[in-house]
């Protein structure tokens, strides 16, 4: 009944799976049988990361063509030592200390005005007077992230690690948000989940303000008209390797209904504009505090009222909670209702089994972002995510990263790695991999004609992947690693 039930291997995927599975048993039988080691799913991936990158699975996962990612968010899908070693280094370039000790960031063309409470002082500068520059780049860095040696002492429940993410954004956007970083950290992003063999991308996006050196600021449809261009950009110049991708418009659900109104608006207009690069509407932001998607239903069902009615797709955020029964636990009735797309996170979905038939009766994906999901707090050991179930009974779901700069993470591969390992069981295999990545192509927001030309892409990088392991097991005498 599982996902990956259907798929039927041909012999040299056989022979990969019994590579696969020969290195899954044995990490998994180091923790359950032999020496206790710790397993990698189990620790916070906070401090567990290194953990993952010993892990000979994971290379492996590594490797494969992923299909698509389709849960990110604008400002945090790029690894920041990338902001950290390129965008700090240029001119103009300024740093705040607060009174907390978190850093922030701005572009100024002359001296920094008056900031009493977190003075500018030249990134040049500071960094010049370090005694050890490498050690400078590391802590700017380490303040950008979630990272920390004790993540149960610096973020002992939800609230707070919750309010130290957010901030996270706050110290990066003035950085991104410049006008020539905008561009070159969207093409960084569509780089890094390339160079991870993921083909199509789909993300989140606030569509900010971004400003010019003068101070002049740039709205949403230079925003909007930028992820165009740099799509069009990048997949011309990466097209045997590359799909493309869509964005989707995300409100924060702390706004008033008006707002969201308007958004939705913006949205339709964003569709018309741009149909090959906008996939619709979303609401972001800590869910249990949020607005409820309740509180906008007007807002919410204006396209499908006008005459006639306005198809624009919703891709709600529901079920990010761990509180059942509650005003956020029934943002996922109401996202069903509203006939969302899919379901991002979808966390408390197994305390719902009406809403769960009507999940998979109408084939609505489930974005699962399980490091995501251990790092903000609803789950500590990953074999414990309510995600295990939907695997079981091949529920419509995808894998994605969420926010993986934050926490250190890059590309998708560390989730697809938590998936395979703690969402299923020792003996799920490369049938699962293969099929969650074409669930991902078949449940993204592409035409059927877009799908079908991501699907040869993927068809091929994947025949290529199962060529080269074999290649390299057959020369290593046995061994894909050597």
């Amino acid at each position: 009944m599982r996902i990956g039930h259907d798929v039927v291997l041909n012999a040299n995927e056989q022979k990969v799976n019994a590579i696969l599975m020969k290195y899954k048993q044995l990490e998994v039988n180091r923790s359950r049988v032999h020496n206790g080691e710790p397993f990698p799913p189990s620790v916070n991936f906070l401090v567990g990361k290194p953990l993952v990158e010993k892990s000979k699975v994971f290379q492996i996962i590594k490797s494969m063509p992923k299909g698509a990612a389709l849960h990110l968010h604008d400002t945090s899908m790029v690894d920041l030592h990338w902001l950290v070693k390129n965008v700090t280094y240029r001119e103009n370039c300024y740093m705040c200390t607060n009174n907390k000790y978190f850093v922030y960031f701005k572009f100024f063309p002359g001296t920094p005005p008056s900031n009493p409470d977190c003075p500018w002082k030249s990134v040049k500068e500071e960094r010049l007077k370090a005694t050890n520059k490498d050690e400078f780049d590391n802590l700017l860095y380490l303040n950008m992230t979630l990272i920390t040696p004790d993540p149960a002492k610096a973020y002992p429940n939800i609230d707070a690690v919750w309010t130290r993410f957010l901030q996270t954004f706050d110290q990066v956007g003035g950085l991104i948000n410049y006008a020539p970083v905008f561009v070159d950290y969207f093409y960084e992003a569509l780089t890094e989940f390339n160079q991870d063999n993921v083909q199509y991308l789909e993300f989140r996006g606030l569509l900010p303000k971004v400003y010019q050196l003068d101070g002049t600021t740039l709205g949403k449809d230079w925003v909007m008209k930028t992820y165009h261009d740099i799509f069009v950009k990048f997949v011309d110049e990466h097209r045997h390797e590359f799909s493309g991708g869509k964005v989707i418009y995300s409100g924060l659900r702390i706004v008033p209904e008006n707002d969201v109104l308007s958004q939705v608006k913006e949205s339709i207009r964003f569709r018309q504009l741009y149909p090959d690069h906008f996939a619709g509407y979303d609401l972001v932001g800590q869910e249990d505090p949020g607005k409820t998607l309740l509180e906008y239903l007007d807002a919410l069902l204006y396209p499908s009222e006008q005459v006639p009615p306005i198809d624009l797709p919703y891709f709600f955020h529901a079920g990010e909670t761990d509180w059942e029964g509650t005003p956020t636990d029934h943002n996922l009735i109401d996202a069903v209702l509203l006939n969302t797309s899919r379901i991002g996170h979808g966390y408390a979905l197994d305390k719902h089994p009406q809403v769960m038939k009507m999940v998979k009766q109408r084939n609505i994906a489930v974005e699962v972002n399980p490091i995501s999901n251990q790092v903000l707090l609803l789950v500590s050991d990953l074999r414990n995510h309510p995600a295990a179930d939907l695997v079981a009974q091949d529920f419509p779901i995808v894998i994605s990263s969420d926010d993986p700069g934050i926490w250190g993470a890059r590309g998708l591969s560390y989730d697809f790695y938590m998936a395979f390992m703690a969402l299923a069981g020792e003996d799920a295999d490369l049938r699962l991999l293969k099929k969650l990545a074409i669930n991902s192509i078949e449940l993204s927001a592409m035409t059927q004609v877009e799908k079908s030309k991501a699907s040869n892409l993927w068809r091929q990088k994947w025949d290529a992947f199962i060529q080269k392991l074999l290649h390299q097991f057959n020369q290593s005498g046995g061994s894909v690693f050597g």
